[in-house]
């Protein structure tokens, strides 16, 4: 004897297996076993193929939201134009408020290497633009011809105004 749901979630009754496997087999449908702990046992008519697929369908959707990466990284050249990196700041920006982590790369080439003070400007002049938004997770590091520095997004509550990139701070101003 089990206790048997049909699939529109109503209850049929408690029957013998024999009946339930019936019923089920003349809807073409599958008879699941629920809950085996309980006296008597519950069992569900169900398309057991599609209710799987649907399983399965929510564990992508919830695959799809999550979040799998949380840093981004923005490349730089230390001799950067000002609208080059006006862009590049209004990208860190982006990525901050959308809350990654995001790692500034300043890469030398050449005969760069030479001016390494010019492109630590470049570098502390971006994260001195950053400042209202981000805080300095590691500080500067040397790999090579690479020097990295990562930051972190700073909450809404804690900024104190928007950083300007250079076209913003002109019209500002006039």
């Amino acid at each position: 004897m089990v206790r048997t749901i049909g699939e529109d979630g109503q209850q049929i009754g408690i029957i013998p297996i024999k009946d339930a496997l019936k019923v089920s087999q003349e809807r073409g449908l599958d008879l699941v076993e629920v809950s085996p702990q309980v006296d008597p046992p519950v069992c569900r008519i169900m398309d057991f193929d599609k209710y799987r697929y649907e399983i399965k369908k929510k564990e992508r959707e919830n695959k799809k939201k999550q979040s799998l990466s949380k840093l981004k990284e923005i490349k730089i050249r230390p001799n950067i134009d000002r609208h080059d990196y006006d862009v590049k700041l209004r990208h860190a920006i982006d990525f901050l408020t959308q809350g990654f982590k995001l790692r500034l790369t300043l890469v030398f080439r050449g005969r760069e290497m030479r001016h390494q003070d010019l492109g630590k400007q470049t570098l502390d002049r971006i994260v001195d633009d950053l400042k209202d938004r981000s805080r300095v997770d590691s500080d500067y590091r040397k790999l090579g011809r690479r020097v990295t520095v990562v930051l972190s997004p700073v909450s809404a509550t804690h900024r104190s105004s928007k950083p300007l990139c250079a076209e913003e701070k002109k019209n500002a101003e006039a």
